[in-house]
């Protein structure tokens, strides 16, 4: 995915905070990182990317994997973010799945960038969105998802992807965190969830209902109601 991913953020809340989305290493129209490039590298990166525009304490938000990316970057930064938004998160694949679902998914990484991209999309999208998911937004899905790197994506595996495990970093949080779940997300399954508002002292569980994986893209005017409710909360 990149930063196209978040256009309905980036429309439906800049009318009240300035609201950037970046390209990660090896994603979008970033380059590829290079191949001693580890956890802490991308997030050393997004510090450099918030220095350089500027930010001061920005309110960090990242789903799935970039999730786990926020969590790394506080472990490294924690006075920069003012909060954490973890959406469809884990504590890491290593942090939050079995062994065996970790070895599972793994596995099925390293397949499917052998695929064609629109096979590999097709092969994403069921894990993704629910079956009830509209047309045009499975469009969408399949265009930025045709649009992957292979060589980024293996330089995420090189990195530690699968093996990055941040629940040492959980009870260490000392900002509001908001957890953003779908109840039919098949990958950041509910039980995950509740381990993460767990491990997060006060942070805040909402699951938005009869959504998958994708909640920004596939219930985004839920998604950017609980982050507009959250932001506005931390300014009283």
């Amino acid at each position: 995915m990149d930063s196209r991913e978040w256009r309905r953020q980036l429309d439906g809340l800049s009318d009240e905070f300035m609201v950037v989305a970046w390209d990660m290493p090896g994603c979008g129209r970033s380059s590829d990182p290079p191949k001693h490039f580890r956890t802490r590298d991308y997030a050393e990166c997004l510090a450099a990317f918030i220095e350089g525009l500027g930010l001061e304490q920005p309110h960090l938000l990242g789903l799935s994997f970039a999730s786990g990316l926020a969590l790394e970057f506080y472990r490294w930064y924690p006075t920069i973010p003012a909060t954490l938004i973890l959406a469809s998160a884990y504590a890491g694949w290593a942090g939050s799945l079995p062994p065996e679902v970790v070895e599972q998914r793994r596995h099925q990484i390293l397949r499917l960038l052998d695929l064609p991209p629109h096979q590999f999309a097709r092969e994403w999208i069921p894990t993704l969105l629910t079956k009830q998911a509209p047309v045009d937004l499975l469009e969408e899905l399949t265009m930025i998802l045709s649009d992957f790197r292979p060589s980024g994506q293996r330089a995420l595996i090189r990195a530690g992807f699968t093996e990055h495990d941040v629940r040492d970093v959980l009870p260490r949080i000392a900002v509001p965190t908001l957890l953003l779940y779908g109840d039919e997300d098949v990958r950041s399954p509910l039980s995950v969830a509740e381990d993460m508002n767990a491990g997060i002292r006060g942070s805040r569980l909402v699951v938005i209902p009869g959504v998958g994986h994708l909640i920004d893209m596939e219930a985004p005017e839920q998604f950017n109601t609980e982050v507009r409710s959250f932001l506005r909360s931390m300014q009283n």
